[in-house]
């Protein structure tokens, strides 16, 4: 061996120093490098979600602002000027409308009553005699009587007042006219409706002032007794007066005064 000559095992471990060295120092760079790469990395998400937040308060503040607002009703505005507009080219104030108004309602209501008179017929009413003379032929539906004229016994419901031609015969009640007719049986006759069901019928007429729908006060004219029917030549003149409950007739001796 020569002097100067390191022995073989020194010359392998220095070998393996240096490789190791290096080997640290490349993990050293790498490391480095990662590091500075995740930081740069954490600063941008970083700055990032500070850029956020500051949009999101912008836009929190815009919508506020944005709340206050108010805006102007201008539709109310527009339906008053308009009415104003109407009246004043119409040349009638508020005034004035409101109290014309208020006449036509008052008209209104003052021609409704004076078109609707009020009857009113009930059990407890009476009833005034309607001709001057007595009973001929009573009222009669629960057995039958005689008609002389007729040579026969029938049922009568009705009264068969006797009277003089020409006599004025009145209202028995107040009542309004529903029917003027001419029959065989009772020539010219009127009928009332006196309320709450109740009808007057006044046949052998003449001489009629009434038309379909006229009132007629107690004690008014309905019309003359005329000459009597051939139903009724041998009884005489007279007045025949039925009284009817819902279409039904009924004793008007009940109700007579």
């Amino acid at each position: 061996m020569k002097k100067n000559e390191k022995p073989s095992f020194l010359r392998g471990r220095g070998a393996a120093v240096g490789i190791v060295i290096c080997f640290v120092a490349v993990i050293a760079m790498v490391g480095t490098y990662t590091f500075n790469n995740y930081q740069k990395q954490i600063d941008e998400q970083v700055a990032k979600a500070e850029e956020q937040a500051e949009k999101l308060t912008e836009d929190r503040s815009k919508e506020a602002a944005t709340d206050d607002i108010v805006l102007p009703e201008a539709d109310n505005g527009m339906e008053e000027n308009t009415e104003t507009e109407v009246r004043e080219q119409s040349g009638l104030s508020g005034e004035e409308t409101t109290e014309e108004d208020a006449g036509t309602a008052e008209n209104t209501e003052a021609s409704g009553t004076a078109s609707e008179p009020e009857v009113w017929f009930s059990e407890e009413s009476t009833l005034a005699w309607p001709a001057s003379g007595a009973v001929i032929i009573g009222y009669s539906m629960d057995q039958t009587v005689f008609f002389s004229t007729l040579e026969q016994y029938k049922y009568n419901p009705a009264l068969v007042i006797a009277g003089e031609v020409g006599e004025t015969i009145e209202a028995s009640a107040a009542g309004i006219v529903t029917n003027i007719e001419e029959t065989a049986q009772t020539g010219n006759t009127v009928t009332l409706d006196m309320g709450n069901g109740y009808s007057a019928v006044y046949g052998q007429l003449a001489d009629i002032p009434l038309s379909v729908g006229d009132y007629v006060g107690a004690g008014e004219t309905v019309g003359a007794l005329a000459e009597p029917t051939k139903y009724y030549s041998v009884e005489g003149p007279n007045l025949y007066f039925e009284v009817l409950k819902d279409g039904e007739p009924v004793d008007p001796m009940n109700f007579m005064e």
